[in-house]
């Protein structure tokens, strides 16, 4: 049993409503159904009874309710009781360009107001960059988009990497205003971008091994013009109107005038997006600096998701 399946009861009781209670959390409404399923075979008892008009709590799941909301007091009490300990320590995170474009502020300010005595190294650089010093433990954690960390358990116990899902991004062809023909709607398919000119990173960073499994599955060869290693300079290219490039909406992010300068249509085809991992060292290697670190980071990608901060973003029901 887990806390957050403790959470997810309590909100179910507490607004009567599975599909209620599974927007308020930002899930899924079957993932929420599913883990209050779980929670009750564990019990090998009916908690909810279910009808049309939403869910009520059983004898029994009513003296559950009572005592979730007794225990998850009590895990509030010891998370502030630990904050009270100041803790102290280094931490080092990696984020590529385009996350720290929305995340690193938020997280910094973060690990500020809660951890004030805990000394936060900040490294922005590309996926690939970041994945070589988190295996030379150069870092303690970093955001990766790496489709392979999802395809192969054995990449991540070979690394000795602890992988947490974090959320994914919808995937735009960003052009320039500019060299937009009139036409182009806000949707696009892989297959219409055969003869589209492309500027991407190169091989060995996450975001383009995405790309590159995305446009075999589509079947079409891309026409690259340009691979720039630097999401900066890559954003002027496109901006100059040499290419466009295919980005989360994270990569426009840090330009005001993002809506007059650039025409993002948003790739259709199916789980075309871009997968964002939070890895870190194995759990014995992380200090507890970087512990609180590591839910400092997901609890501000979830207030950032959840307030429509980060567009064309989306949780992992286990984030």
């Amino acid at each position: 049993m887990e806390l957050r399946q403790l959470r997810y009861f309590v909100r179910v009781v507490e607004l009567g409503s599975i599909s209620r209670a599974a927007a308020d959390l930002a899930l899924v409404q079957s993932a929420l159904s599913q883990q209050i399923t779980r929670l009750e075979s564990e019990l090998s008892t009916r908690l909810l009874q279910r009808s049309p008009q939403g869910v009520t709590p059983t004898e029994a799941g009513l003296a559950f309710f009572r005592e979730a909301q007794l225990t998850l007091r009590h895990a509030e009490q010891a998370v502030r009781s630990a904050q009270e300990a100041r803790l102290t320590g280094t931490v080092s995170v990696g984020l590529a360009p385009t996350t720290a474009a929305v995340l690193g502020l938020p997280l910094m300010t973060a690990m500020r107001e809660r951890y004030p005595n805990v000394r936060l190294h900040m490294v922005e650089s590309l996926s690939g960059h970041l994945s070589t010093m988190l295996n030379a433990r150069q870092i303690d954690l970093a955001v990766l988009f790496d489709s392979r960390i999802q395809a192969s358990q054995t990449l991540r116990s070979a690394r000795r990497w602890s992988v947490l899902p974090l959320l994914e991004e919808d995937l735009f062809l960003i052009t320039a205003q500019a060299h937009t023909a009139a036409r182009r709607g806000a949707r696009i398919r892989m297959n219409q971008l055969r003869d589209e000119p492309l500027i991407l990173p190169s091989g060995p960073h996450g975001l383009r091994s995405t790309l590159d499994a995305a446009f075999a599955r589509a079947r079409v060869t891309p026409n690259l013009v340009l691979e720039i290693d630097s999401l900066a300079m890559l954003m002027e290219a496109v901006s100059a109107g040499l290419g466009g490039t295919l980005q989360p909406w994270a990569a426009v992010s840090r330009f005001a005038d993002a809506q007059q300068r650039f025409h993002m249509a948003r790739i259709t085809d199916a789980g075309v997006t871009r997968e964002n991992w939070l890895c870190g060292l194995s759990e014995d290697e992380l200090s507890p600096a970087a512990l609180a670190a590591r839910v400092v980071l997901r609890d501000c990608a979830k207030a950032l998701v959840r307030g429509g901060a980060w567009t064309g973003a989306a949780l992992h029901d286990e984030a």
